[in-house]
């Protein structure tokens, strides 16, 4: 199966470098111009709109879209957007996308996201570890919401150096954090969860076929 999911995974991973490295270039070297927002917004938005109307979450969906075609209005109109804020947007922006993705997956009548991928990793799934994997969707939630909230704060209220010490160095850092604790709560809270490897998460995440939800348990 991973054999499989191979091709999908090194196509995702070159296109995301070259997504970085193209960013990159068009803030720091491209001659400024009020379209430099579009290319470094606009792939991301349109991934948002794309997954998000897959996922049946129209709303968001639409919304992403629209934020397109008001991009494309602000070049139009020769607005240009400084580097800084480019970058400011880049970072909060997928932070929130990130937590819209994870939180309206706990709206009443649908199964969180992590109880989800956890349901396709595990044979037994026990209405504990669904408790769990809900409040984990929870904090996973709260957490990419907090990132965006420092974000706008550093930018606003400190250096432009220090906002990119953050961006750069301490949200990746952040996110290898989260999981770290994560893994080790969730074996020592619940034993039972069987052993998996990253290989597993993947396959999750991308397989097509989707198991019947888990039972949901107030938390």
């Amino acid at each position: 199966m991973l054999s499989r999911l191979a091709p999908r995974i090194v196509a995702v991973t070159l296109l995301s470098l070259a997504y970085v490295l193209g960013t990159h270039w068009l803030m720091t070297r491209a001659t400024a111009s009020p379209w430099n927002v579009v290319g470094v917004l606009s792939p991301m938005l349109a991934a948002i709109a794309i997954g998000a109307w897959r996922a049946g979450q129209h709303l968001l969906g639409a919304g992403a879209a629209l934020a397109i075609a008001g991009l494309c209005g602000q070049a139009l109109m020769g607005v240009a957007v400084s580097a800084p804020v480019l970058y400011l947007a880049q970072h909060v922006g997928v932070h929130l996308f990130l937590a819209a993705g994870f939180g309206s997956t706990l709206r009443a009548g649908h199964t969180p996201l992590i109880t989800t991928l956890a349901a396709r990793v595990h044979r037994e799934f026990t209405p504990a570890m669904v408790v769990y994997t809900r409040k984990v969707t929870i904090a996973w939630t709260l957490y990419f919401i907090a990132m965006a909230a420092v974000s706008l704060a550093l930018f606003a209220f400190a250096s432009f150096d220090a906002w990119a010490l953050f961006a750069n160095l301490l949200t990746p850092c952040a996110v290898a954090l989260m999981f770290g604790a994560e893994y080790t709560l969730r074996y020592r809270l619940h034993p039972e969860f069987e052993r998996s490897s990253i290989a597993d998460a993947i396959r999750s995440y991308m397989h097509g076929d989707k198991p019947a939800a888990p039972r949901d348990h107030a938390a």
